[in-house]
């Protein structure tokens, strides 16, 4: 399959991924002013947003690939397959 061209991706991508971007800064704003934003700086969930953005900021090419990775589980080969209830 071939990529689309760059300039085809901004036009039509850019307004949806400018809207899902002002979204999570709003979501920081509201951390940094929230009560008890002192104690959310060392909250795990709070380090994964920052880890996020740092993976957005980086000049890798697989980013969605290590975000998908950051906000998932980590492998358990012991894990149990889910049965279906009769």
């Amino acid at each position: 399959m071939t990529p689309l061209p760059a300039d085809r991706v901004l036009e039509q991508f850019f307004l949806d991924a400018r809207g899902k971007l002002l979204e999570v800064a709003a979501v920081f704003d509201r951390l940094g002013r929230g009560a008890g934003a002192d104690a959310a700086t060392t909250d795990a969930r709070a380090a994964k947003l920052r880890q996020a953005v740092e993976v957005l900021l980086s000049d890798a090419p697989n980013k969605a690939e290590l975000l998908q990775k950051l906000f998932s589980l980590p492998y358990d080969p012991n894990w149990k397959r889910p049965q279906p209830r009769f």
